[in-house]
């Protein structure tokens, strides 16, 4: 079940950052989210009482930008990161959003798979973004053609 990320799932949640990411985001920057920032959309899978994905989009004005997606190994390629994609498409309409952007690691092919799946197109590359091993990114960008 997909439901709002609550203050009591960021244990959980960072655990899924530090199995999935190698730059993973801490528990301060979680509670930002969910208590601070009036821009931000966090969801959580829980499947029997256990968290195993979340994602984060940020709507500004009439763009969004998806912050996090991850789902622990051992369930990923089971369609749960299309269902978490889903929601965020569906967000971002229903908000009135022109398009959807993100970055992702270039040597990230599933994910890559995955957004190109929906529909995100390769903009460009964003040289070293990555700071913790100085990766590049693609930013993607889907359009969710408003006019």
């Amino acid at each position: 079940m997909i439901r709002n990320m609550r203050f009591s799932d960021i244990d959980e949640v960072i655990k899924i950052e530090e199995t999935v990411f190698n730059d993973n985001w801490n528990k301060e920057a979680f509670i930002y989210e969910l208590k601070d920032n009036p821009f931000s959309y966090y969801w959580v899978i829980d499947v029997g009482d256990k968290i195993i994905g979340y994602a984060g989009l940020w709507i500004t004005f009439d763009s969004s930008t998806i912050t996090n997606i991850a789902i622990l190994p051992e369930f990923q390629r089971c369609g749960w990161g299309q269902k978490l994609m889903d929601k965020i498409i569906f967000t971002a309409i229903s908000k009135e959003c022109e398009t959807i952007s993100l970055e992702v690691r270039v040597s990230n092919h599933k994910a890559i798979a995955l957004y190109q799946k929906n529909g995100f197109i390769k903009i460009n590359v964003k040289k070293a973004y990555y700071r913790n091993n100085d990766e590049d990114a693609y930013y993607m960008v889907k359009p969710l053609g408003r006019i």
